[in-house]
Formats: C-alpha cells, structure tokens, sequence
C-alpha cells in the first residue's frame, strides 16, 4: 500500500517509545496510512489488550 507521507511527517514515532506509545501509534497507522503491518509483538499486545484490531487503510488517490 502506498504511504500516506502527509500522516507520517505530523505523526512521528516517539524516540524510545514505551509500549503504550508503540500500541497507539500503530493502532493510528493503520487507520490512516496502513503502508506496512504492524510489528507482531505489538500486535499481540494489542490483542493481550482486548482492543479492536484495526484493519489497515489504502489511501490511493484516484
């Protein structure tokens, strides 16, 4: 999927993120860009979590 550029320069990954850092920032990427998966051990966290799996977003234009 292509990248959402615009999403990625305002959202940086904080440096050194905690894992409720990592856990909200891929929930939000996958929402709004989707350009990757996200990391497996994150996604078990989200899942440990009892949290909606997000399903990743294609933001083609056209």
């Amino acid at each position: 999927m292509p990248i959402n550029a615009a999403w990625h320069e305002a959202n940086p990954m904080p440096k050194n993120a905690t894992l409720d850092q990592r856990v909200a920032w891929h929930i939000a990427h996958a929402k709004a860009c989707g350009c990757r998966e996200i990391p497996p051990s994150v996604m078990a966290e989200i899942e440990r979590r009892g949290l909606e799996v997000p399903t990743r977003t294609d933001h083609r234009s056209g």
